[in-house]
This record gives C-alpha cells, structure tokens and sequence, in this order.
C-alpha cells in the first residue's frame, strides 16, 4: 500500500515537471509564423530557423523586438529566449522587423527578399480592376498631408493614378527599389530616437543610423545641431545612466549626455554596436558569403532579363495574332456583306427577268389576236367587194362601209405593227435581265472563291467557330543567346533603367512643383516650416555626412569595438 502510494507520488512529480518547449508567434510585415522551441534555445537560433524559414541570407539588417512595458526591446542572439524579459503568455508573441537601415539601398541590398521585406509593393495597373475609388479605402496620404494642400480626394486619386498607369509594366522588384531610392533620401530614414539630456539639464534628442550618431533639438528631428560620423568616433561608453562619446580628434570636446531609463540605455548601446560594425564591414571586401550572393543576384537577374524578353516576344506575337484574327473577322464581316448585297441583286435581277418573260408573252398573244382581227376584217372587206354589184344605195352604203372596214383595217394594221415592236423591245429586256443575272451569278461566285483562296490561314484557336478555314499551328523557338550578347542587353536594360528612373525622378519634380502651388500655409506643422528652410538652405542630415561620402576613405578606429565599449558598471 505504501509502495503504491510513493508509486503514485513519484508519478505525479514527473507529470508536473517544466515543458521542454514553448511556442512562439513571428509577426512579419506581411504575415504571422508560428514555431515550436526548445525551452534551451539562444536568440540565435529562433532568429536562424526564421530567416532559413523566409529564404533570407541578408539576416544582418533584421532582428526580433518585442514591447516590454512602455519601450521596446531587440532579442539578444547569445542569451537563452526565455531568460530574456520576452512576455510570459504564450504563444510569445515577436516581431520580425529591419533593425539596421542601409547606407545604399540600391547597392546595398542583394536578395529580392531583402528588398521586399524592406518594402511591400502593390500590384501592376489594370483599368478594369482600377477604377475611380479604388483608393478610397488605401491610406496613401496622411490627412495632415490632404489638408495641407487645395486639392480635393478626388484630385489626388487623379494624380496619383495617372503616374501609376504610366509605370504600367514595371516588375515588382523595380518598383520596390525606386521607393526605397526615394525614402532614403529622408532625413528621418532609418533614424532611431532617444529621449537625452546634456550635462546641463537641458532636453535633447539622441539619433542613431547608418551614418553616425545625430543631436537634435526636442522638437526639432529634422535638422541635427551635431552629428558624430562612426569613422570620427573613437569610443562609446556609459556607466549607470550617462553616455560619453569620444571623438577621434582629441582638440574635439567630449560629449556626454544621460538617460533616464537603464533599458532605453542597453537599446541605444545595441543600436550603436550594430551600427558601428555594418558601418565597417561595409567600407571592407565582401565576404565571400556576400560575393556567392551577389554573383548569385547577377545569374539571376540576367534570367529574369532572359525570361522577360522571352515573355515579351511571346506577347507581342500573340497581340499579332489577334490582330490577325481580328482582321480576318472584319474582312469576313466585309465578304459576307458583299455576298448578302450580291445575292440580293441577284434575286432582283431574277424577279425582274420573270416579270419581264410574263409581259413579253402577253403582249405576243395580244399581237396575235391582233393579226386574227386584222384578218377578219379583211374577209368582210372582199365580202363588201363581192357585194358591190347592188344598186346604187347598196352601193353607196357598201363604199361607206368598205370605207370604215379599210380605215378600221389600217387602224388595226398599225396597232398590231406597234404590238409587234413592243414585243421585240420585251424581248430585248428579257435577253438583258437574263444577261445581268449571269453577271450576278458570276460575280457572288468570285467573291466566294476569293474568300476561301486569298485568306491567310490562321491558327484555329484564334479563329472564331463558324470559319472553314484551318492553318497550321504556330510554332516559336526560342534559342539561348550567347554571353556576350546576354551582357550588351544587360547593359542595354540598365541604361534602360536608368532613363526610366530619371524620367521617374522629373515626374515627381513636376508634380511636386505643381502641388507646391496648392499649399495652403496656415496649416503648416512647426516640422513641416523647419522642412522646406532645411529644403530651402540644403541643410539637413544628409549634408552633414557629404565629407564621409566624397573624402577618402575614413580610417576605421577599432577602440570602439574595446573593452571600453562595454559599460563601465554591470548592468
């Protein structure tokens, strides 16, 4: 009884051990992930089974945050995930977001993943799927914008859907590029920003990017009072709540500046830490995991190249096709009108032919009646001859008589002479309807023996079902060019490319000076008048780093990567 007593204990100790697993949601820009994870498992590993999860190789610029109370934090790779302070409830709950920015987009960035995870992009304009409203429910424009301008909702779906029909056709991976082009160039573009305060108390804004560290006024994160470039800094420290920035000129003062809170403080160290190393091993050789990728990037752009020109030709032949097609369909539509306008000629003809033949006997039986008349009367002229004999009143009555039988005999005479030329001419009308019959008869039969020889034989399922006509199928072969020859349209769809982002670039400038006109000022934020004096005198966060760009190459200082970098007290 005991024994089964301790049996039962020892089971029930077992049955509430700790899981050897926890479960985790991955929130991507896009879409949520779901993984089981192994209670022992580091950062790096989660990170590692989400990346190969995505196909991303470009892991350096992403990582995983989560909120903890009110800031943010990133997931430190080296330490277990559950000893971190990740939320308890599970599935624990990620977010896998670009936690470095690059300095380039355009050079920067291989993979097409890594550039779509950077931005999302829509889909190609089509008339029929876009039509007026279908940006009523996008939130394209933020109402500060919309109210800062004259322009109606309707007036800048209008603009905006003209410059999307215009780019009509371009791939994804171009439009994805030219956006990231384009937001690079703002001077808030992959900033980070820190609540500090200097030595004196006064309230500040820390900023951190690719470039360097940023000093900004509280209200002001447009325009950097000093900036600090990475290759101008030789060492980052803090100690409790306090940074010190040391710059590599010794004649420059030391800056220093506090914190508040000790976990914004480990944040603004990570951030440094790994904007510091892509800062270097972005002036280095390539490792030869980046060349692999790079070289894999060019194979593949000249297959796309490849396979878009293929494309191409495949829809220009077919766009020929159906022209073709419908082409024989109006030449069709023409024929068979032509024929319907013959035949009906031809029934005419055929009416008028039998109408003609009907007068043409009638007046021939009249002739002949006619000529009967004409006969009798002239027996009753010899009978009055014969009769001449009587007497003189007799006789003077059969000379009038006989007179009246010869005038009714020439009467009868003429008439039946006109009956018998009316019958000719019918007879001449009939012979000439008949005639023009044989030319209708003739002429439908050209106009069908012309359709069935001189039509191109088309393909039969681009030909509509009531046609005879067949053709062989059409046949393309499509043959891999040479190297040098793949390399000249390369190089020709890069110039290509060039011209269409140039000629992208003008169309903003054109739109942006005509929407200019429209602004009305009084709805001006404080950011938005320190935007256009910043616009205005060319200064701004870029200009700031025009040395770093245009100067030679900056000596890299490794005491940033010393022990001195790490703080002076434990955390």
């Amino acid at each position: 009884m005991a024994s089964a007593l301790a049996a039962r204990l020892g089971l029930n100790s077992r049955a509430r051990k700790a899981p050897r697993s926890f479960h985790v949601r991955i929130s991507t820009a896009e879409s949520d992930m779901e993984f089981s994870c192994e209670v022992k498992w580091k950062g790096r590993d989660l990170f590692d089974l989400v990346c190969r999860t995505l196909g991303l190789r470009e892991t350096w610029f992403f990582g995983l945050r989560y909120d903890i109370k009110d800031t943010v934090a990133w997931l430190k790779m080296e330490k277990k995930v559950l000893d971190q302070e990740v939320p308890k409830e599970e599935p624990i709950t990620l977010h896998f977001l670009a936690k470095f920015y690059p300095e380039n987009a355009e050079e920067e960035l291989v993979q097409d993943i890594t550039k779509h995870l950077f931005f999302l992009q829509y889909g190609g304009y089509d008339p029929d799927v876009h039509t007026p409203g279908f940006l009523a429910a996008e939130d394209l424009l933020p109402k500060r914008v919309i109210n800062l301008y004259q322009m109606t909702a309707e007036m800048w779906e209008e603009r905006i859907t003209a410059c999307y029909a215009e780019h009509r056709g371009r791939t994804r991976d171009e439009a994805e590029m030219e956006y990231l082009k384009i937001a690079q160039d703002l001077d808030m573009y992959g900033v980070h920003h820190f609540s500090i305060r200097n030595q004196k108390g006064t309230d500040l804004l820390l900023g951190v990017d690719a470039l360097g560290l940023h000093i900004y006024e509280a209200n002001d994160r447009l325009t950097p009072k000093c900036s600090f470039p990475w290759n101008e800094i030789r060492n980052i420290s803090y100690s409790d709540r306090e940074f010190t920035i040391k710059p590599v000129d010794k004649k420059t003062n030391t800056f220093k500046f506090n914190s508040s809170r000790l976990r914004v403080n480990k944040l603004i160290l990570q951030l440094c830490m790994g904007n510091h190393g892509l800062f270097i091993r972005r002036r280095r050789v390539d490792s030869l995991e980046v060349q692999q990728m790079k070289s894999q990037a060019r194979e593949e752009r000249a297959r796309k190249q490849v396979e878009r020109q293929r494309l191409q030709r495949e829809k220009q032949r077919r766009d020929e096709a159906e022209r073709a097609r419908d082409e024989l369909k109006r030449r069709l539509i023409q024929l068979q009108d032509e024929a319907r306008v013959a035949n009906d000629a031809l029934l005419r003809s055929e009416q008028t032919a039998d109408l003609l033949a009907e007068k043409a006997q009638i007046a021939e039986e009249e002739a002949k009646l006619l000529a009967l008349k004409a006969a009798e009367a002239e027996a009753e002229m010899q009978r009055v001859k014969a009769s001449a004999t009587r007497g003189q009143e007799e006789r003077r009555l059969l000379e009038h008589k006989m007179l009246e039988a010869e005038m009714l005999a020439l009467k009868m005479a003429e008439e039946s002479e006109r009956r018998a030329l009316e019958a000719e001419q019918l007879k001449q009308d009939l012979q000439e309807a008949k005639e023009s019959e044989c030319r209708a008869k003739h002429k439908l039969l050209e106009i069908t023996s012309r359709t069935v020889s001189a039509a191109p034989a088309p393909q039969s399922d681009s030909m509509p079902p009531d046609l005879s006509f067949s053709r062989e199928n059409l046949s393309f072969d499509f043959k891999d060019s040479d190297m040098k020859r793949l390399s000249m349209e390369i190089e020709k769809e890069k110039v290509e490319y060039m011209e269409k982002s140039k000629h992208l670039q003008e169309q903003l400038n054109e739109l942006k000076t005509e929407i200019e006109s429209l602004k009305m000022k009084d709805r001006e934020t404080p950011l938005d008048v320190i935007h256009n004096q910043n616009s205005e005198q060319g200064t701004g966060r870029h200009s700031n780093f025009k040395k770093v760009a245009c100067g030679p190459p900056p000596s890299i200082h490794t005491s940033i990567l010393s022990p001195n970098w790490a703080p002076s007290s434990p955390v």
